[in-house]
């Protein structure tokens, strides 16, 4: 019997400032970080520029990396409708950018994805962070946002796995 091929993965973890990414690839029952970062956006750059350097190094980030599928925390619930706006955005140029190369693209909740990375699903980041780098057995803590990025991709594997169990399909955007 030939092996499935293996599943690369780009998680998302979207905000307007610090969008966290992660590739991560299983091949079997082994999951590896392939690479992480965070589309950091100075303060003082305009939310339309925040979008387009946030499409934009997804971009390069899909094309040198060639992920097979995108997982994509979903938004949050915000006491202000002014930053549920801005986060939608943020949230909407990933999606563009995993969109425009043809990625089916999956969502978890914020308490999913602590759920899969903590075991709680009300930890704090840096609990996240922490968890994130014994459980993919990284030499370095990644950054908070990258970590976040990082509990997506594992969310995700996670439901896929149990989805496959039950012989359903996993949430897809």
């Amino acid at each position: 019997m030939t092996p499935a091929p293996p599943e690369r993965l780009l998680a998302l973890d979207p905000a307007l400032r610090n969008t966290g990414w992660a590739v991560l690839e299983k091949v079997g029952r082994d999951l590896r970080a392939l690479a992480w970062g965070v589309v950091s956006n100075p303060p003082k750059r305009l939310h339309s520029g925040c979008l387009l350097a946030i499409r934009e190094q997804l971009t390069d980030v899909i094309r040198t990396h060639s992920p097979t599928t995108c997982a994509i925390e979903s938004t949050i619930y915000v006491q202000s409708y002014k930053t549920a706006i801005v986060l939608g955005t943020a949230r909407a140029a990933c999606l563009i950018a995993a969109a425009e190369h043809g990625l089916p693209i999956y969502e978890y909740s914020p308490s999913e994805v602590k759920q899969a990375a903590v075991g709680r699903g009300a930890a704090q980041k840096d609990q996240v962070a922490f968890m994130i780098r014994s459980l993919l057995r990284l030499r370095e803590t990644p950054p908070a946002d990258a970590a976040d990025a990082l509990a997506v991709g594992i969310a995700h594997f996670q439901s896929s796995e149990a989805s496959a169990a039950l012989g359903r399909e996993a949430r897809r955007v």
